[in-house]
Protein backbone atom coordinates (compact mmCIF):
# COMPACT_ATOMS: atom_id res chain seq x y z
CA UNK A 1 0.00 0.00 0.00
CA UNK A 2 1.26 3.49 -0.89
CA UNK A 3 -0.68 6.64 0.00
CA UNK A 4 1.82 9.07 -1.51
CA UNK A 5 2.29 8.13 -5.17
CA UNK A 6 -0.95 9.48 -6.71
CA UNK A 7 -3.26 12.45 -6.27
CA UNK A 8 -6.76 13.22 -7.51
CA UNK A 9 -7.61 16.47 -9.34
CA UNK A 10 -8.34 18.18 -6.00
CA UNK A 11 -4.82 17.22 -4.81
CA UNK A 12 -6.11 14.61 -2.37
CA UNK A 13 -3.83 11.57 -2.07
CA UNK A 14 -5.22 8.37 -3.57
CA UNK A 15 -3.97 5.15 -2.02
CA UNK A 16 -2.30 2.68 -4.36
CA UNK A 17 -2.43 -1.05 -3.68
CA UNK A 18 -0.26 -4.00 -4.54
CA UNK A 19 -1.51 -6.94 -6.58
CA UNK A 20 -1.95 -9.00 -3.40
CA UNK A 21 -3.95 -6.22 -1.75
CA UNK A 22 -6.17 -5.81 -4.82
CA UNK A 23 -6.74 -9.56 -4.86
CA UNK A 24 -7.91 -9.32 -1.25
CA UNK A 25 -10.21 -6.40 -2.13
CA UNK A 26 -11.82 -8.46 -4.89
CA UNK A 27 -12.22 -11.43 -2.56
CA UNK A 28 -13.90 -9.44 0.23
CA UNK A 29 -16.12 -7.56 -2.24
CA UNK A 30 -17.37 -10.82 -3.77
CA UNK A 31 -17.42 -13.22 -0.82
CA UNK A 32 -18.38 -10.91 2.06
CA UNK A 33 -20.30 -8.06 0.45
CA UNK A 34 -21.94 -9.88 -2.45
CA UNK A 35 -20.69 -7.91 -5.43
CA UNK A 36 -20.35 -10.32 -8.32
CA UNK A 37 -17.71 -10.39 -11.05
CA UNK A 38 -20.13 -9.68 -13.94
CA UNK A 39 -21.26 -6.48 -12.23
CA UNK A 40 -17.70 -5.25 -11.68
CA UNK A 41 -16.77 -6.30 -15.22
CA UNK A 42 -19.58 -4.15 -16.60
CA UNK A 43 -18.29 -1.13 -14.70
CA UNK A 44 -14.79 -1.79 -16.03
CA UNK A 45 -16.03 -2.11 -19.60
CA UNK A 46 -18.11 1.04 -19.45
CA UNK A 47 -15.28 3.10 -17.96
CA UNK A 48 -12.81 1.71 -20.49
CA UNK A 49 -15.14 2.48 -23.39
CA UNK A 50 -15.57 6.08 -22.23
CA UNK A 51 -11.78 6.46 -22.00
CA UNK A 52 -11.34 5.00 -25.48
CA UNK A 53 -13.86 7.43 -26.95
CA UNK A 54 -12.09 10.34 -25.27
CA UNK A 55 -8.74 9.23 -26.71
CA UNK A 56 -9.94 8.16 -30.16
CA UNK A 57 -9.55 10.52 -33.10
CA UNK A 58 -12.50 10.61 -35.45
CA UNK A 59 -13.03 7.45 -37.54
CA UNK A 60 -10.02 5.63 -36.09
CA UNK A 61 -10.85 1.90 -35.92
CA UNK A 62 -10.59 0.18 -32.54
CA UNK A 63 -9.11 -3.25 -31.87
CA UNK A 64 -9.58 -4.86 -28.47
CA UNK A 65 -6.87 -7.35 -27.53
CA UNK A 66 -8.35 -9.69 -24.94
CA UNK A 67 -7.13 -12.59 -22.86
CA UNK A 68 -9.04 -14.84 -20.50
CA UNK A 69 -10.02 -13.79 -17.00
CA UNK A 70 -11.36 -10.53 -15.64
CA UNK A 71 -9.10 -8.23 -17.65
CA UNK A 72 -10.14 -9.81 -20.92
CA UNK A 73 -13.78 -9.75 -19.87
CA UNK A 74 -13.57 -6.02 -19.18
CA UNK A 75 -12.09 -5.52 -22.64
CA UNK A 76 -14.90 -7.52 -24.25
CA UNK A 77 -17.51 -5.50 -22.35
CA UNK A 78 -15.79 -2.37 -23.67
CA UNK A 79 -16.08 -3.73 -27.22
CA UNK A 80 -19.82 -4.18 -26.73
CA UNK A 81 -20.26 -0.62 -25.47
CA UNK A 82 -18.36 0.72 -28.48
CA UNK A 83 -20.35 -1.41 -30.92
CA UNK A 84 -23.60 -0.25 -29.32
CA UNK A 85 -22.55 3.31 -30.11
CA UNK A 86 -21.82 2.37 -33.75
CA UNK A 87 -18.05 2.73 -33.48
CA UNK A 88 -15.95 0.35 -35.59
CA UNK A 89 -14.51 -2.28 -33.28
CA UNK A 90 -12.98 -5.72 -33.63
CA UNK A 91 -11.63 -8.22 -31.13
CA UNK A 92 -8.39 -10.20 -31.29
CA UNK A 93 -8.05 -12.98 -28.70
CA UNK A 94 -4.81 -14.51 -27.46
CA UNK A 95 -6.42 -17.95 -27.69
CA UNK A 96 -9.18 -19.75 -29.57
CA UNK A 97 -12.71 -18.75 -28.51
CA UNK A 98 -13.31 -22.30 -27.26
CA UNK A 99 -10.53 -21.75 -24.70
CA UNK A 100 -12.21 -18.70 -23.16
CA UNK A 101 -14.21 -19.63 -20.08
CA UNK A 102 -16.17 -18.34 -17.10
CA UNK A 103 -17.66 -14.86 -17.07
CA UNK A 104 -15.34 -13.84 -19.91
CA UNK A 105 -16.93 -16.46 -22.15
CA UNK A 106 -20.33 -14.89 -21.44
CA UNK A 107 -19.06 -11.54 -22.70
CA UNK A 108 -17.65 -13.25 -25.80
CA UNK A 109 -20.96 -14.97 -26.57
CA UNK A 110 -22.73 -11.60 -26.53
CA UNK A 111 -20.24 -10.16 -29.02
CA UNK A 112 -20.68 -13.18 -31.30
CA UNK A 113 -24.45 -12.66 -31.25
CA UNK A 114 -23.87 -9.00 -32.18
CA UNK A 115 -21.64 -10.03 -35.13
CA UNK A 116 -18.68 -8.09 -33.80
CA UNK A 117 -15.60 -9.36 -35.72
CA UNK A 118 -13.59 -11.78 -33.57
CA UNK A 119 -10.18 -13.15 -34.54
CA UNK A 120 -7.45 -14.96 -32.65
CA UNK A 121 -3.75 -15.44 -33.09
CA UNK A 122 -3.83 -19.14 -33.98
CA UNK A 123 -6.38 -18.58 -36.74
CA UNK A 124 -3.81 -17.03 -39.10
CA UNK A 125 -5.43 -13.65 -38.60
CA UNK A 126 -3.73 -10.64 -40.16
CA UNK A 127 -2.76 -9.28 -36.76
CA UNK A 128 -0.61 -6.40 -38.01
CA UNK A 129 -3.48 -5.05 -40.11
CA UNK A 130 -5.73 -5.15 -37.03
CA UNK A 131 -3.37 -2.99 -35.00
CA UNK A 132 -3.12 0.14 -37.15
CA UNK A 133 -5.67 2.24 -35.24
CA UNK A 134 -6.50 2.57 -31.57
CA UNK A 135 -5.70 -0.59 -29.63
CA UNK A 136 -7.26 -1.54 -26.31
CA UNK A 137 -4.89 -3.70 -24.28
CA UNK A 138 -6.94 -6.11 -22.14
CA UNK A 139 -4.63 -9.10 -22.32
CA UNK A 140 -3.17 -9.48 -18.82
CA UNK A 141 -4.31 -7.81 -15.61
CA UNK A 142 -2.79 -7.42 -12.18
CA UNK A 143 -2.37 -11.20 -11.90
CA UNK A 144 0.73 -11.28 -14.11
CA UNK A 145 3.26 -13.88 -12.98
CA UNK A 146 6.56 -13.90 -14.86
CA UNK A 147 7.08 -12.78 -18.43
CA UNK A 148 4.22 -12.97 -20.95
CA UNK A 149 4.44 -16.06 -23.14
CA UNK A 150 2.96 -17.46 -26.32
CA UNK A 151 0.26 -15.57 -28.18
CA UNK A 152 -0.02 -12.86 -25.52
CA UNK A 153 3.68 -12.05 -25.91
CA UNK A 154 3.29 -12.05 -29.70
CA UNK A 155 0.46 -9.53 -29.51
CA UNK A 156 2.35 -7.31 -27.06
CA UNK A 157 5.37 -7.24 -29.38
CA UNK A 158 3.17 -6.37 -32.35
CA UNK A 159 1.07 -3.65 -30.75
CA UNK A 160 3.82 -1.23 -29.71
CA UNK A 161 5.13 -0.87 -33.22
CA UNK A 162 1.82 -0.66 -35.03
CA UNK A 163 -0.89 1.11 -33.03
CA UNK A 164 -1.44 4.86 -33.24
CA UNK A 165 -2.90 5.00 -29.73
CA UNK A 166 -2.85 2.38 -26.97
CA UNK A 167 -5.23 2.29 -24.00
CA UNK A 168 -4.48 -0.36 -21.35
CA UNK A 169 -6.97 -1.75 -18.85
CA UNK A 170 -5.94 -1.69 -15.19
CA UNK A 171 -2.22 -2.43 -15.74
CA UNK A 172 -0.33 -2.48 -19.06
CA UNK A 173 0.10 -6.08 -20.13
CA UNK A 174 3.53 -7.37 -19.19
CA UNK A 175 4.01 -4.93 -16.31
CA UNK A 176 4.13 -6.14 -12.72
CA UNK A 177 1.24 -4.41 -10.95
CA UNK A 178 3.14 -4.13 -7.68
CA UNK A 179 6.65 -3.11 -8.77
CA UNK A 180 6.15 -1.58 -12.21
CA UNK A 181 8.88 -3.83 -13.56
CA UNK A 182 8.56 -5.67 -16.87
CA UNK A 183 10.04 -9.18 -16.69
CA UNK A 184 9.63 -9.55 -20.46
CA UNK A 185 7.81 -7.71 -23.24
CA UNK A 186 5.31 -5.08 -22.04
CA UNK A 187 2.81 -2.70 -23.57
CA UNK A 188 3.73 0.99 -23.42
CA UNK A 189 0.32 2.72 -23.29
CA UNK A 190 -0.71 6.27 -24.00
CA UNK A 191 -3.36 5.89 -21.29
CA UNK A 192 -4.06 3.36 -18.56
CA UNK A 193 -7.58 2.94 -17.22
CA UNK A 194 -7.06 1.45 -13.76
CA UNK A 195 -9.83 0.05 -11.61
CA UNK A 196 -11.06 0.80 -8.06
CA UNK A 197 -7.65 1.94 -6.80
CA UNK A 198 -4.37 2.53 -8.67
CA UNK A 199 -1.78 -0.21 -8.47
CA UNK A 200 1.58 0.70 -6.92
CA UNK A 201 3.49 -0.29 -10.06
CA UNK A 202 1.70 2.35 -12.14
CA UNK A 203 3.92 5.00 -10.56
CA UNK A 204 6.66 3.73 -12.89
CA UNK A 205 4.48 3.55 -16.02
CA UNK A 206 4.22 6.38 -18.54
CA UNK A 207 1.10 7.84 -20.12
CA UNK A 208 -2.11 9.31 -18.74
CA UNK A 209 -3.83 7.58 -15.85
CA UNK A 210 -7.58 7.36 -15.30
CA UNK A 211 -9.20 5.76 -12.25
CA UNK A 212 -12.61 4.08 -12.77
CA UNK A 213 -15.09 3.29 -10.00
CA UNK A 214 -16.06 -0.39 -9.65
CA UNK A 215 -18.74 0.45 -7.04
CA UNK A 216 -16.76 -1.27 -4.28
CA UNK A 217 -18.07 -0.01 -0.90
CA UNK A 218 -15.68 1.75 1.48
CA UNK A 219 -16.31 -0.96 4.10
CA UNK A 220 -14.33 -3.39 1.95
CA UNK A 221 -11.21 -1.26 2.31
CA UNK A 222 -11.93 -0.72 6.01
CA UNK A 223 -12.00 -4.46 6.62
CA UNK A 224 -8.58 -4.77 5.01
CA UNK A 225 -7.07 -1.72 6.78
CA UNK A 226 -6.50 0.03 3.45
CA UNK A 227 -6.55 3.82 3.70
CA UNK A 228 -9.48 5.01 1.61
CA UNK A 229 -10.84 8.47 0.94
CA UNK A 230 -13.36 8.16 -1.89
CA UNK A 231 -11.68 9.91 -4.84
CA UNK A 232 -14.69 9.87 -7.14
CA UNK A 233 -17.17 12.31 -5.60
CA UNK A 234 -19.98 12.58 -8.14
CA UNK A 235 -17.83 11.27 -10.99
CA UNK A 236 -17.59 7.75 -12.35
CA UNK A 237 -13.95 8.22 -13.36
CA UNK A 238 -11.22 10.67 -12.34
CA UNK A 239 -7.78 11.41 -13.79
CA UNK A 240 -4.83 10.81 -11.49
CA UNK A 241 -1.44 12.49 -11.34
CA UNK A 242 1.79 10.85 -10.24
CA UNK A 243 3.40 12.83 -7.45
CA UNK A 244 6.92 12.19 -8.74
CA UNK A 245 5.97 13.92 -12.00
CA UNK A 246 5.01 17.18 -10.34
Amino acid sequence: MDASAFVAPDDRPVTAVTAAEMRAVDRVAVEDIGLDLPRMMEHAGRGLADAVLAARPADLPVTVLAGNGGNGGGGLACARHLANRDHPVRVVLDRAPTEVDGVTAEQLRILKAMDVPIEWVDADADIDAALDGLVVDALIGYGLTGAPRGAAAELIEAVDGAAETIVSLDVPSGTNATTGEAPGVAVEPDRTVTLALPKTGLAAVGGDLLLVDLSIPAMVYDRLDIEYDNPFGDEFAVPLSRTDAE
